[in-house]
């Protein structure tokens, strides 16, 4: 049921609180002008505060990520809506949009929550932890994770079996299970459509076993096991909890494959897998680490140097297309794969398999604009109309992309799409001003 109708007014509305849209938010209220962030999930950081390092300086992401989410979550001039989705974005004239939000209840009382966690504390129910990308379970009552911004709980009413353990324990009487969804009419002047992507379903390649074999897992997996707030003490195969020997990395999983729909390059897989190799070379001074690949793809600055430092220390890099994978009894993999060099199937048993998954769009994009043609690439990636001179440029005249939500890029380009975009923006704005 519809909760209470607000109207309100910004100069730009900016569609997803990832590290893009937050670099355009930021830049365009920088210059005086008033911003909403609209974020799905229930903090701002997108993608970018889950990683353990990024590459190819292997600084910690978090430490770069958090400070800049801080310095948006306290900036005057933006306002954030986690929780929120965009309903739908009319153009009523140059300079005029006419947007509906809806903004889901949390059931907590952000501002009041101090973030003690005693709810999580008393809460009986336990689900997978999505935030952990299910490698552990979480509480109904819970705060995502511990660098979260706004670092709030939150009540997955879903799961929740409405006991009131949590609402006896927290302090600050903040729990609110009466709170309903509500609905807000904005006029708004600009868009900023910087809604990332999606990773890739392994489970449309049956042939891998992501899903029946547990100890074939995902890079993202793999990423949250590598990070500071990671949910081990130490890399552990879900099987069985015991530390792997034996890893190895399928590259262009879900990616340069017609087959299952996405035939271009993500880009950034080679180089996070070879970020993770090194990682694990750290953590796990022992363990053989050997990356498959169809081609390694070192193109951006630095790149090279680090893939010829994984080798140096000793990631061993077969060239070679995985066919198929199998479970032994004990729950190692057998791989079997075409050797490219020698052209020959070879077979090799490893204790754990990462899968790195590529990149997708957000099919979350056509569906804003219902009286206008927000048009797409052939991969269904926003197509930017001038992507050299202006890439930031689509096919609605004040609609301005960020980010991957216009197709694969890593952590740098994202952040100068996003200026591109913010510029974009407040010379749309200055101009009709």
């Amino acid at each position: 049921m519809p909760g209470k109708i607000i109207n309100n007014s910004f100069d730009a509305l900016v569609i997803g609180g990832g590290i893009a849209g937050g670099e355009a938010a930021l830049n365009i209220a920088n210059n005086g002008f008033k911003v909403l962030i609209i974020e799905k999930d229930l903090s701002i950081g997108g993608k970018m505060i889950l990683l353990s390092k990024v590459f190819p300086t292997l600084d910690c992401s978090a430490c770069i990520t958090t400070p800049k989410v801080s310095e948006i979550s306290r900036h005057p001039g933006i306002t954030i809506f986690t929780g929120s989705e965009v309903k739908n974005i009319a153009k009523i004239k140059e300079n005029s949009f006419e947007a509906e939000v809806v903004r889901n209840p949390r059931y907590v009382n952000v501002d009041d929550c101090t973030g003690c966690q005693l709810c999580e504390e008393a809460c009986p129910v336990l689900v997978p932890d999505q935030y952990q990308y299910n490698l552990v379970g979480r509480k109904a009552a819970f705060i995502p994770h511990s660098i979260a911004s706004p670092r709030a709980a939150a009540i997955d009413i879903e799961n929740c079996t409405l006991c009131g353990a949590c609402e006896k324990v927290c302090p600050a009487k903040c729990i609110d299970f009466t709170q309903e969804t509500e609905t807000y009419h904005l006029k708004i002047k600009t868009v900023v459509l910087a809604t990332g992507f999606n990773l890739f379903d392994p489970l449309k390649i049956p042939r891998y076993g992501f899903g029946q074999f547990k100890n074939v897992i995902t890079s993202m997996q793999m990423e949250r096991q590598l990070a500071p707030t990671r949910p081990f003490s130490t890399i552990l195969r879900p099987g069985d909890g015991k530390v792997p020997d034996k890893i190895a990395y399928v590259l262009c999983t879900g990616s340069r494959d017609a087959t299952i729909g996405n035939p271009i390059c993500s880009q950034i897989c080679c180089m996070y897998s070879i970020k993770q190799a090194q990682l694990l070379m750290g953590a796990l001074p022992m363990a053989d680490v050997t990356i498959y690949y169809i081609n390694i793809r070192s193109f951006g600055k630095g790149f090279e140097e680090f893939y010829d430092q994984a080798k140096g220390m000793g990631v061993n890099f077969i060239k070679g297309k995985i066919g198929k994978i199998s479970e032994t009894d004990k729950g190692n993999l057998i791989l079997r794969y075409e050797d490219i060099n020698e052209n020959i199937v070879k077979e090799t048993e490893h204790d754990m398999v990462v899968l790195s998954v590529g990149v997708l769009p957000n099919p979350e994009n056509s569906s804003f604009f219902p009286n206008e043609q927000l048009k797409l690439d052939p991969f269904n990636f926003v197509y930017q109309t001038d992507c050299l001179a202006s890439p930031a440029l689509t096919s609605i005249h004040g609609v301005f992309v960020a980010g991957t939500a216009s197709g694969p890029m890593d952590i740098p380009d994202s952040i100068l799409s996003a200026g591109a975009a913010s510029s974009e923006a407040i010379s749309y704005l200055t101009q009709k001003k």
